[in-house]
């Protein structure tokens, strides 16, 4: 497995342009499903994720090419409505598909897909959705068929915000007859992203970026040009990067407004974030001060993408500092490895504690999830000496090369590919 080598202890300086949000692409290709022609769908990054479910889009039929950063696919072709099961297997978002594959075909065949390092992710939301829009669901032995001959509106009220289970029931409501209302809906940007997209296509959909979302049934949706929003989690991992360097950053192509958690809090650890328009710079010439209390939510709070990366500034901050996850029960894996760096944190059920230390030392670490594994990257380049982060692969399912994005600011880290021994090369 691929692993990055960083030799820390520099601060971060430069302009760096923020690549196509990964979770508002996801289900935009999904939905591209609804409407057969041709999609030109921009601002699309290259990530082992994205290249995941346009593999799954192979698979249906769909005839897709993804160069720089523009994805052109042609989804007149698309032949089946059976998700395969080894690749459904590879990524979650997959689950993605449900919604617009039963609106189009009346019928959808999906696998469970599996377990997540970070937590639990059900389901139930999902089907409990459909099933309200008048789909009949069975399943068996982990594999899931939808099936409705005709989609109809329906009121639905979610216990829990749920991003994939309001982009889902969204989706298959495109194109039902009549009305649905979405009650509890999750509000991320993402969610608005989607809604955008829609209704580029011909839907009638407001409210995204509420509790309520109100979807009117069309009879057809047409292929469209779309651009995606800057990922606010890459923006974030990198304003957290300058911090944590004491370096001085500017990032392009952002949306400030996503990210007003994340600059209240930096802003409370005496970080300097100036905004202007898409532009928003970070600095930070001392060391940071604590942080007294985080608590993750869904948005707009405290996103639980962050909380792994704001953990590496607090652990070099002045005082003691607090973070409770409410989202995942699995987000805590990093701490182990960041104690190798000389981190001084435990850790109680859902809660951190986080005593800051004047400084981190490199080590070999492994990166358990994507999150997780940016966290230690930003450990590394704030840390004297070398740090290597083991099983990158995870850290590629969000970030277009992680490992070029920072050496763009001047950091020293590089990529080390495994060389196949003999054994490899004759299998």
């Amino acid at each position: 497995m691929d692993k990055l080598v960083i030799e820390g202890g520099s601060p971060l300086s430069g302009t760096i342009r923020i690549h196509g949000a990964k979770n508002a692409a996801l289900p935009i290709l999904a939905a591209s499903l609804l409407a057969e022609g041709v999609h030109s769908l921009h601002n699309v990054p290259k990530l082992l994720d994205i290249e995941t479910m346009l593999n799954i889009l192979g698979r249906l039929g769909c005839r897709a090419v993804h160069e720089e950063e523009t994805v052109t696919m042609d989804t007149s072709t698309l032949s089946t409505s059976h998700v395969p099961e080894d690749l459904m297997r590879q990524m979650r978002s997959s689950i993605f598909l449900m919604g617009p594959l039963l609106a189009r075909f009346g019928e959808v065949t999906i696998y469970q897909p599996g377990g997540c390092a970070i937590g639990e992710r059900k389901i139930d939301l999902h089907l409990q959705g459909l099933k309200l829009l008048g789909a009949e669901i069975e399943e068996v032995s982990g594999r899931i068929s939808c099936r409705a001959g005709r989609l109809t509106g329906s009121d639905i009220h979610l216990d829990y915000p749920s991003v994939g289970a309001t982009e889902n029931i969204m989706m298959a409501a495109a194109m039902a007859e009549g009305t649905t209302t979405i009650s509890g809906a999750a509000r991320e940007p993402e969610i608005q992203d989607l809604q955008n997209f829609l209704n580029a296509m011909g839907a009638q959909i407001i409210g995204a970026g509420t509790d309520t979302i109100t979807i009117r049934g069309v009879e057809k949706l047409y292929s469209c040009t779309y651009e995606v929003i800057p990922d606010r989690i890459v923006a974030g991992t990198v304003m957290i990067a300058a911090a944590a360097t004491r370096g001085n950053v500017t990032l392009t192509h952002t949306n400030a407004g996503h990210l007003t958690s994340l600059i209240h809090v930096l802003r409370r650890a005496g970080v300097q974030i100036t905004v202007c328009n898409d532009i928003i710079n970070v600095s930070c010439v001392g060391r940071p001060r604590a942080v007294e209390r985080i608590v993750t939510s869904p948005y707009p709070s405290f996103p639980t993408d962050l909380q792994s990366q704001v953990m590496v500034l607090l652990s070099l901050a002045d005082g003691f500092s607090v973070i409770k996850e409410t989202v995942f029960e699995g987000r805590f894996k990093h701490v182990e490895e960041m104690a190798r760096m000389g981190a001084d944190i435990s850790t109680d059920l859902n809660r951190a504690f986080i005593r800051g230390v004047q400084r981190l030392y490199g080590a070999t670490v492994e990166a358990t999830d994507l999150r997780a594994g940016a966290a230690l990257v930003i450990a590394g380049l704030a840390a004297q000496g070398t740090t290597i982060v083991e099983q990158a692969h995870h850290i590629d399912r969000g970030y277009d090369g992680i490992e070029l994005l920072f050496q763009k600011l001047g950091a020293r880290i590089s990529r080390k590919v495994p060389v196949p021994g003999p054994f490899d090369l004759a299998n």
